[in-house]
């Protein structure tokens, strides 16, 4: 008889410990993954070496192979993807952008930026460039101005 009761009391701990259907149910919200500073980061000096030179280069097919594919290059109106490279030579990009990549990169939410202004200044509104890690790889997501 003892023991009987010993095995319920175990079982209703057993079960009290399970998730309920309802609490499965329950839709989480993907925790935010703000980027930590990996500005000397071996694969992140590496891809911006890599980058930098193709700038220098104007190396347009290694540029467009290290961008993600809807890379940011106008905030008004609105331009991603393709056309960058008409719209930076048409507006003579080319020297800001350079003189932006040889800046110290700085996190951002999930981003590293540069310059270091724009990470802490709400109110920056100059040329800024901004790289992504997809899947293990550093891609260049974004070069725009306000």
């Amino acid at each position: 008889m003892t023991l009987r009761v010993l095995l319920m009391v175990a079982l209703v701990f057993a079960l009290a410990g399970c998730d309920t259907l309802e609490k499965k149910k329950t839709p989480k919200t993907p925790p935010r993954h703000d980027m930590r500073d990996l500005s000397n980061d071996m694969s992140f000096r590496a891809f911006m070496g890599r980058l930098n030179k193709a700038v220098a280069m104007h190396d347009m097919q290694t540029i467009a192979s290290m961008m993600t594919t809807n890379f940011g290059f106008r905030l008004e109106p609105p331009g991603e993807g393709d056309g960058v490279f008409q719209y930076w030579d048409q507006n003579n990009v080319w020297p800001e952008l350079q003189s932006v990549l040889n800046q110290k990169f700085v996190p951002k939410d999930n981003f590293m930026v540069a310059p270091p202004q724009f990470a802490i200044d709400q109110q920056y509104n100059g040329y800024r460039a901004g790289m992504v890690l997809v899947n293990g790889s550093w891609k260049f997501a974004y070069f725009v101005k306000d």
